[in-house]
């Protein structure tokens, strides 16, 4: 476990007036779409310890330079703590992330536990990995956010993420259920939130090109081509392009839900529903006559 920090950083590589242009409208509107997450969700709040965790993909990394951006201006005081856990996959190249995070001058550590080898142990060649990845990647995150005294635990999640949850849930598991922008853990003693719940993929793609991050590729589960996830991810994208918008509508269903529309008694009390006669409303009679 390593806990660097630095004050200087790299830059966004020089760009033409043009990719300026584009790229300061990219910037804003992911900027805003975090600082709209966040003010809805009430995710970051003053005296916040926000633990950021960052895998080496492009929305962990853009998470964090939009976090660190909006910092200097937020009306709230908070700290930001990059955390990476460093899973042992052969291969993996321990030195991108500790220079990267160092240079940026954002304190940070690397947890180092070795849950590649008891995922290939336990499950079998060919089947997904990414079910026990997550768990055992979250136990250990959320164990560390209590013992550094986080507050928060933000994930890079985005929008895409969370319209490909609800359909992978609909689908296979029976469940009309996706990613909350915010959410307490099981045990209650931790609260998630993913700032980039409004960010579109793409445009965090675009970012991630612009400002050179170095990716680091997940050789675990990357690799593994008939994800359900992929099939779903494949799926909603043919429908973007014969519907332009349909996966941000998708998106506004998740946020506006009417549980008198749907079935779960749990969630709507239909076993009571009663015509209530005695309203008060005297309503004119109605004549009928014979045709």
């Amino acid at each position: 476990m390593r806990a660097k920090s630095s004050t200087n950083g790299p830059d966004v590589r020089e760009l033409s007036r043009k990719e300026t242009l584009e790229f300061n409208k990219l910037q804003k509107r992911l900027r805003r779409n975090v600082g709209n997450a966040i003010a809805d969700y009430n995710m970051i709040e003053d005296g916040d310890k926000v633990m950021v965790c960052v895998s080496g993909g492009k929305d962990s990394y853009g998470m964090l330079d939009i976090l660190l951006n909006l910092q200097k201006s937020a009306p709230v005081d908070f700290e930001l703590i990059a955390v990476n856990l460093d899973q042992k996959q052969p291969g993996f190249p321990e030195e991108i992330l500790p220079t990267y995070l160092s240079a940026i001058g954002v304190p940070y550590y690397v947890l180092e536990k070795d849950t590649y080898s008891i995922v290939k142990e336990v499950v079998p060649a060919g089947k997904t990995t990414c079910g026990l990845c997550s768990r055992l990647r979250r136990g250990t995150l959320y164990g560390f956010a209590q013992e550094i005294g986080a507050t928060k635990i933000a994930l890079g999640h985005h929008r895409d993420d969370i319209v490909e949850t609800l359909f992978l849930n609909m689908f296979f598991n029976g469940l009309l259920k996706a990613m909350p922008p915010k959410l307490l853990s099981d045990d209650r003693q931790n609260v998630v939130i993913r700032p980039l719940a409004y960010c579109k993929e793409r445009d965090l793609e675009r970012y991630a090109r612009y400002k050179e991050f170095p990716i680091i590729p997940c050789n675990l589960c990357g690799s593994q081509e008939h994800l359900q996830r992929v099939q779903v991810k494949q799926m909603l994208a043919q429908w973007e392009r014969e519907y332009p918008g349909r996966t941000e509508s998708i998106f506004r269903s998740i946020c506006h839900i009417s549980p008198s529309q749907l079935g779960d008694t749990n969630l709507y009390d239909f076993a009571n529903l009663r015509v209530e006669r005695d309203s008060g409303l005297h309503i004119p009679a109605i004549r009928v006559v014979n045709l």
